[in-house]
């Protein structure tokens, strides 16, 4: 499916983290998870282009490459995304680096704590309280 976007369409997206929830028996959990040293993530994607025939519009669209967690967020999830260090930047976006680049990140290279569920409510966005540590007694 993602063949031809494997080979022409590489990309990164940049984040400072990601959520992920972990289940409980209260609820879904959420984590924010970034880099240990507080840079940039950049995530490892594919895009593409095509026309919608009902329409005639121009799509473009992206998706992030996910492979199997690492053991610092195995307990939370079971995949995360793969993440592109800087030396790799160039093989990666020129197709020269292949799939040997598709693992999972370094357990060292990132850190993570619990946020509030109140980043669960969709109409909760741009504010920054969303990415701040709660102690997990906390509601």
């Amino acid at each position: 499916m993602f063949r031809a976007a494997f080979k022409r369409g590489r990309c990164l997206i940049p984040a400072t983290g990601y959520f992920e929830w972990q289940p409980t028996p209260s609820g879904k959990q959420p984590y924010y998870i970034s880099a240990a040293n507080g840079s940039v993530l950049s995530m490892a994607g594919l895009w593409d282009q095509w026309t919608d025939i009902e329409t005639g519009a121009r799509v473009r669209s992206c998706t992030i490459i996910v492979t199997s967690a690492n053991s610092l967020t195995r307990a939370i999830h079971d995949r995360m995304p793969v993440l592109i260090e800087p030396k790799d930047f160039g093989p990666w976006l020129s197709g020269e680096a292949g799939t040997e680049l598709l693992g999972p990140a370094p357990d060292d290279y990132l850190r993570l704590w619990p946020v509030s569920k109140s980043v669960n409510r969709t109409g909760n966005v741009d504010d920054p309280t969303l990415i701040e540590e709660i102690s997990l007694g906390a509601v």
